[in-house]
């Protein structure tokens, strides 16, 4: 598309459509173009201005760039340097990462082995608790049985406390019945002996006197009688005097005389001769002695007839065998024995058992 310019002339140009114009004056196309070289100059003039400063500004700029990339080369180096020792510190890391990943298998490796013992060890766990519990009902049973045993361990205790007491009761009184029957067994030793001692003394032969295992005293046929007589002889007179004040003796002490039940006169043979006869004699010979017994002295002994009687055993308890004319002569004999009182007797031994017995559980 053309311009169209309307100059001072009143030229016309051609148009696009083919119509005539002026041509412009060559002064006004002279002013034209002084007038566009003087815009060129003065914008060229302008630009080289705008150019100056801005070349000014630039090598400003170039300088300040040029510090920065002194600066930024300086930091580029410091960078380098660093990122030189960071890689050497990433080599490092990477071998640490290395042996890290090493030991992280080995760590693996080794969990997932801890991870299966802690799997048995649950499993262990498990069979313990199980065990334990079946422990618990154990204990728990166990601690019930154990109070029951404690409870039948403190009535054992009291018990054997009454027990023991009983114990020492009994034998307290076992020890004073056991005294008495000493007591007792002394006394009735004790006149044996004195009985034997007294006529030994008088008849001066200890052979015709002597006490039995049974514990009686016996007097030898010869001392009293002559054989096959139940007369008392004369010199057997001194002995029976002196068996009179023994048993005066003693039983004037009531102590001694409430354990006596009785005093036996017994009279025994050999086998010579028929039962029958034997018998009578033996009788008549131990009812002599009591006779003599009852008067002798002056009747000292008739306040205590009751304690004495007579007995005749023929030849029924021999002491030795009727074979011998020794034995024979050991068979004939007066025996005298002292029975003690049952109930005296027994009044201690009841005293003894009428201790309380402690009583059992569940009596």
């Amino acid at each position: 598309m053309r311009r169209q310019f309307k100059g001072r002339s009143d030229a016309f140009v051609r148009s696009n459509d083919g119509e005539q114009g002026f041509w412009p004056s060559y002064a006004d196309m002279m002013s034209a173009v002084a007038l566009i070289l003087f815009f060129v100059m003065l914008l060229s003039y302008i630009q080289n201005l705008i150019t100056g400063n801005n070349l000014q500004n630039t090598e400003a700029a170039l300088a300040s760039t040029e510090q920065q990339l002194n600066l930024s080369e300086r930091k580029l180096a410091d960078t380098e340097e660093e990122l030189s020792g960071t890689q050497e510190k990433l080599l490092d890391t990477q071998e640490a990462l290395t042996a890290s990943q090493t030991e992280l298998k080995d760590t693996q490796n080794s969990l997932k082995l801890t991870l299966q013992q802690v799997s048995a060890a649950e499993d262990q766990l498990n069979k313990v608790t199980v065990d334990l519990d079946k422990a618990k009902l154990t204990l728990a049973q166990q601690q019930k049985d154990l109070a029951g045993q404690n409870a039948l361990l403190a009535e054992q205790k009291a018990l054997i406390a009454d027990q023991e007491q009983y114990m020492k009761a009994a034998a307290e009184e076992l020890l004073a019945m056991r005294s008495q029957m000493q007591t007792i067994a002394v006394l009735r030793l004790s006149i044996l002996e004195q009985i034997r001692d007294s006529m030994v003394k008088t008849m001066g032969d200890a052979s015709k006197v002597s006490i039995s295992d049974n514990g009686n005293i016996i007097l030898s046929e010869s001392i009293l009688f002559d054989v096959g007589s139940s007369e008392i002889k004369p010199e057997a007179s001194p002995a029976l005097d002196q068996l009179i004040d023994v048993f005066q003796k003693f039983l004037a002490d009531e102590n001694n005389a409430k354990y006596v039940d009785s005093i036996v006169i017994s009279g025994h043979t050999d086998s010579t001769g028929t039962d029958e006869d034997n018998r009578v004699l033996s009788t008549d010979r131990a009812n002599a002695v009591l006779n003599y017994l009852m008067a002798g002295k002056n009747g000292r002994l008739t306040r205590y007839a009751g304690y004495f009687c007579a007995a005749g055993y023929g030849e029924t308890r021999p002491v030795q065998s009727n074979e011998t004319e020794q034995g024979r002569a050991a068979n004939r004999r007066i025996e005298i024995s002292i029975i003690l009182r049952d109930d005296s007797v027994m009044q201690i031994v009841e005293s003894y058992l009428d201790i309380d017995l402690p009583k059992m559980p569940g009596d």
